[in-house]
């Protein structure tokens, strides 16, 4: 049986309900893993280091608790990198890139409902072309195409190009 704290022989614990909410809620209903779901599908982080550095003020403490929890749930698995196999890098199971249909819905709700950074355009062109938004998440992960989808917002504009900064000519959401 896997383990939610990452700790041999502790079994999970059980679940409040038998309702599909409330057990997926269980396995990644808080924001820090989310985040690093978010991060992994549309952004390219792989690394501990880049997770870290997300902008988002996540401890390590948390972090690598909610990777661990990630990871023993089925969502994550992590790998020795082909470089250097001392590092590790971490990459979404299929179980894992399935949930990409929630997360485009979630980045589209609070777009939408709340004040955020993401241009309102942008926006509008991921909400019309879903199924082509979700087709090339879908390949990047097949592919292992870390090219990150999604921009860095920041302060209601654009963030500034980064090693993780985006262009919206980088990314075909027409329809085909």
């Amino acid at each position: 049986m896997a383990s939610l704290s990452g700790v041999p022989g502790k079994p999970k614990s059980k679940p409040r309900s038998r309702c599909p909410v409330s057990i997926s809620l269980e396995i990644f209903g808080d924001r820090w893993s989310l985040l690093i779901i978010r991060d992994l599908m549309v952004r390219g982080f792989r690394t501990f280091r880049e997770f870290r550095g997300s902008g988002e003020g996540i401890s390590t403490n948390i972090l690598a608790d909610r990777l661990r929890r990630l990871e023993a749930r089925g969502i994550i698995t992590r790998e020795a990198e082909a470089r250097d196999r001392r590092k590790l890098n971490y990459r979404l199971t299929e179980k894992g890139i399935d949930l990409a249909p929630v997360l485009l819905e979630l980045l589209l709700w609070g777009a939408r409902r709340e004040e955020t950074g993401a241009p309102c355009a942008w926006i509008e062109d991921m909400a019309k072309h879903r199924e082509a938004v979700l087709a090339e998440v879908r390949r990047r992960w097949q592919e292992r195409d870390a090219t990150p989808l999604l921009p860095r917002f920041a302060g209601g504009r654009l963030g500034r190009p980064t090693q993780h900064g985006y262009r919206a000519t980088d990314v075909q959401l027409k329809a085909s």
